[in-house]
C-alpha cells in the first residue's frame, strides 16, 4: 500500500527554519520524481519543489533560495529544509511521488500533511 507520511511541522517565527520529513512506503522510492506540496486555507494546493530520480530539483518562485528539498534513497525518505520563512509559507505541507513536472501521480492517498505555520 502506498503512503507517504509528513513530519517535522511546527510554529516558526518570521525568519525562522523548519526541516519537513517524508516517510514514503509501498513505492520503489529511488525509481520516481518525489514532490512537496502545500495548502494553505482558502487556497487551492500548490506545488513546492520536485526532486527527480537523479536529483535534479525545481521550486516554486515564492520559495526559490530559501528553501531546499532533496532525497534519501536508503531510508525511503523526502526532505524539504525551508529558511527564511515568511508568513505566507504557512500551510499544510505534503510529499507525493510525482511526474517531473510535479503533477502528483495516481495510486494510495495523500498523506495527513504537516502544518507550518509562521507567527510573530
Amino acid at each position: 500500500q502506498v503512503q507517504f507520511v509528513e513530519s517535522g511541522g511546527g510554529l516558526v517565527q518570521p525568519g525562522g527554519s523548519l526541516r519537513l520529513s517524508c516517510a514514503a512506503s509501498g513505492i520503489y522510492f529511488s525509481d520516481f520524481t518525489m514532490s512537496w506540496y502545500r495548502r494553505a486555507p482558502g487556497k487551492q494546493r500548490e506545488l513546492v519543489a520536485t526532486i527527480t530520480v537523479g536529483g535534479n530539483t525545481n521550486y516554486a518562485d515564492s520559495v526559490k533560495g530559501r528553501f531546499t528539498i532533496s532525497r534519501d534513497n536508503d531510508g525511503n525518505t523526502l526532505y524539504l529544509q525551508m529558511n527564511s520563512l515568511k508568513f505566507e509559507d504557512a500551510a499544510v505541507y505534503y510529499c507525493r511521488h510525482s511526474g517531473q513536472s510535479g503533477t502528483p501521480l495516481a495510486g494510495g492517498y495523500w498523506g495527513q500533511g504537516t502544518q507550518v505555520t509562521v507567527s510573530s
